[in-house]
């Protein structure tokens, strides 16, 4: 099944164009370039869930240029870079809140019986299956860390 998030990225590049929005359709065009990799790699069309896999790695680099144009001081390249992960963002799902994403901790914790820190692969296996990227792991990871620990 085609993804729906791709077809929507076709087409604001379309928009880009007509608008001669250059800063926008550059980042849009990488987008698209690291979508198609990923299907020649894998020679396959990629659905909604593989295109959200791939945007989330794209944005966690844009976040790591965002981490080091801080320690450099490059006022030019945190704008653009975060022109960039706004960008990204857009297409992807809302990301959970703090207390939404307890809540899953919880219910994983409960329905998998995790009594301490050694299950703590069982409830990352099981709040992943369920967040579908609309968290972090090192963010889910840290949450479930936290609950297990006290």
């Amino acid at each position: 099944m085609p993804s729906e998030i791709a077809a929507r990225l076709q087409r604001d590049v379309v928009v880009a164009m007509k608008a001669r929005d250059k800063e926008r359709l550059g980042v849009l065009r990488q987008l698209q370039a690291a979508l198609k990799q990923v299907e020649v790699d894998e020679r396959r069309e990629l659905d909604d869930p593989a295109v959200v896999k791939t945007l989330q790695a794209y944005a966690k680099k844009v976040r790591d240029t965002l981490a080091s144009a801080e320690q450099a001081g490059r006022e030019d390249l945190l704008a653009a870079a975060r022109r960039e992960l706004t960008l990204v963002q857009g297409y992807l799902p809302a990301a959970l809140d703090d207390a939404e994403l307890a809540a899953l901790v919880d219910a994983a914790i409960a329905a998998v019986g995790a009594g301490g820190p050694q299950h703590m692969g069982k409830v990352m296996q099981a709040v992943m299956s369920k967040v579908a990227g609309r968290a972090e792991g090192g963010r889910v990871s840290a949450m479930v860390k936290a609950r297990l620990a006290g």
